[in-house]
């Protein structure tokens, strides 16, 4: 479950005649990789408590501004561990030009423990199929959702069309966050950047489609030698 993440968001809109502040970019990403972890560590006494009285909100600014030094356009996640009980996860989204900032902060890390992890991307969830979303009135199960995919074996890509039945009760742009979102956490970030090219909404339950633990296998099997269209139709 996700405690909080980092957000690209300001409380008023800015005036668009005011010129938006430059923000600081290290030149060195693994002096400031250093420097997030000194900080990560003066304030971890302050994250603990937080996290055990149930209050992540309370440190959400201090943490944002240490992610921010360590460059400012990167996001962050506190979220339950797979292993350890939190996990700290700091993401550039995959764009290659964040890289060497996520690479010196996982080289500087320290080891996972029993109490915190860390990852330089969005992991998978352990079984998807377990999570429900609740979307106001709507309960997207995704157990529920089903997947045809068709893969280009040649550049070890898949395009993929998402189905599930409750998608015809949702607004165009619910429809289109919950078309992605079972792929991401079936994937992972990381993954299902590398993998994934064209990516569809189905109106109906495609012949062949699969489960997300199948699409998850799948995916993971590519580059292990040809793969077979999954549901594919002509």
């Amino acid at each position: 479950m996700r405690l909080f993440r980092r957000k690209n968001t300001v409380a008023d809109p800015p005036d668009p005649r005011t010129a938006w502040p430059e923000q600081h970019v290290p030149e060195d990403p693994a002096a400031a990789a250093e420097a997030f972890w000194h900080g990560w560590f003066d304030l971890l006494p302050m994250v603990s408590a937080a996290l055990g009285e149930g209050e992540p909100h309370r440190v959400e600014h201090e943490l944002c501004r240490l992610v921010e030094a360590l460059h400012p356009r990167l996001h962050f996640s506190l979220e339950r561990g797979r292993q350890a009980i939190y996990a700290l996860v700091v993401t550039g989204q995959e764009d290659p030009d964040l890289r060497p900032f996520t690479d010196a902060w996982r080289a500087a890390a320290p080891p996972d423990d029993a109490i915190w992890e860390y990852h330089d991307s969005v992991p998978p969830v352990p079984d998807p199929t377990e999570v429900t979303v609740n979307l106001g009135e709507h309960r997207i199960a995704l157990a529920d959702v089903r997947v045809v995919v068709q893969v280009d074996d040649a550049e070890q890509v898949v395009d993929v069309a998402v189905f599930h039945p409750g998608f015809g009760d949702l607004d165009e742009a619910t429809r289109q966050t919950m078309t992605f979102l079972p792929l991401d956490a079936t994937l992972g970030e990381r993954l299902a950047a590398e993998r994934l090219r064209r990516v569809e909404t189905a109106e109906a339950e495609p012949a062949g489609a699969i489960t997300l633990l199948e699409f998850r296998d799948l995916v993971r099997g590519l580059g292990s030698g040809p793969a077979e269209n999954v549901g594919a139709s002509g």
